[in-house]
């Protein structure tokens, strides 16, 4: 068997374990929609805007902004333009994947989190019927899988997505993300969904238009030690983004000092890119994905939900 034989079955071998685990986190996810969410997952959303419905007579307390002229001035009486909301969903994701997602102080690292969490934005996508499109974004480049929508097709894109390796520790930690690219990769209004591990770094390029044009949601993973130093002594630790070890310490106060300045400026980082609550979620490697979900779809849905 030559090299591209045990690539291709590399390939096939890892897309069926992907599919395997993607289909135990369906399960969950379908109970989630049947019996927590009830519906919010839809409602947490705005759809993609107001669909025009019907004309009605116009009665007391009616918009007058919403006066149909042309039939009123026909008919007689006035009338007002009813509209229904559109409730498809595009669901734009970008996965950025850094080196910095492979440290791990327990059993997950935040990358293998990470990917749990996009697999089950994915399905739940697909179980409510709505159209997945996806970026993944490394040092190495990026590719974009077009907007698909039904069970098979978005399984197989999250599959592929799980199946990706993980991007060099050594070479470049930046990825390589097509920002000018992403203003015209799904329909206007669309949930754009960033994931990544947010460094402190500033606005990307074009962030205001796009947030004109998209519903955008951040989704932060971070390790507990990037919330607080472990305790209890001193820890060996390597840095994937320096590719260097070195010894980690919550009873050294240079470190401990060093270590809040870098959290505080990360949150204010997160929080001017998604300055409202609802819009992002930060989850620990190793808590429950799912439930973290199902509480941020309540907070939107408080905040967004129409009746």
């Amino acid at each position: 068997m030559g090299k591209e034989d045990h690539k291709i079955s590399d390939t096939f071998e890892n897309l069926s374990a992907s599919l395997a685990m993607l289909r135990k986190l369906e399960w969950r996810v379908r109970h989630a929609v049947e019996s927590v969410l009830s519906g919010e997952y839809k409602s947490s959303f705005r759809g993609k805007g107001m669909e025009f419905d019907q004309v009605v007579k116009y009665e007391y307390g009616d918009d007058v902004r919403d006066i149909d002229w042309n039939v009123t001035a026909r008919l007689g009486d006035p009338y007002v333009k009813r509209y229904v909301e559109e409730r498809e969903v595009t669901l734009l994701l970008l996965f950025e994947d850094r080196p910095s997602l492979q440290f791990g102080s327990g059993e997950r690292s935040k990358r293998e989190a990470l990917l749990e969490l996009s697999s089950l934005l994915m399905l739940l996508s697909a179980v409510n019927g709505d159209r997945v499109s996806l970026i993944y974004a490394s040092p190495e480049g990026y590719q974009f899988t077009k907007s698909a929508s039904g069970r098979g097709r978005v399984m197989h894109t999250a599959a592929t997505l799980l199946g990706k390796p993980p991007p060099n520790a050594l070479g470049s930690q930046k990825a390589q993300v097509p920002w000018k690219y992403l203003l015209r990769a799904a329909p206007r209004h669309s949930v754009f969904v960033w994931l990544s591990d947010f460094p402190a770094r500033g606005k990307p390029e074009g962030w205001n238009a796009l947030k004109k044009r998209y519903q955008p949601v951040g989704f932060r993973i971070e390790d507990p030690w990037e919330r607080e130093l472990p305790k209890n002594g001193e820890q060996s630790v390597f840095d994937p983004v320096s590719g260097q070890l070195f010894n980690l310490s919550g009873k050294s106060s240079s470190q401990r000092a060093a270590h809040e300045k870098w959290k505080l400026e990360r949150d204010k980082d997160f929080r001017e890119l998604f300055p409202v609550d609802p819009d992002r979620l930060t989850l620990q490697a190793g808590e429950d994905a799912l439930d973290a979900i199902v509480r941020l779809f309540h907070k939107r849905t408080l905040r967004y939900g129409r009746s």
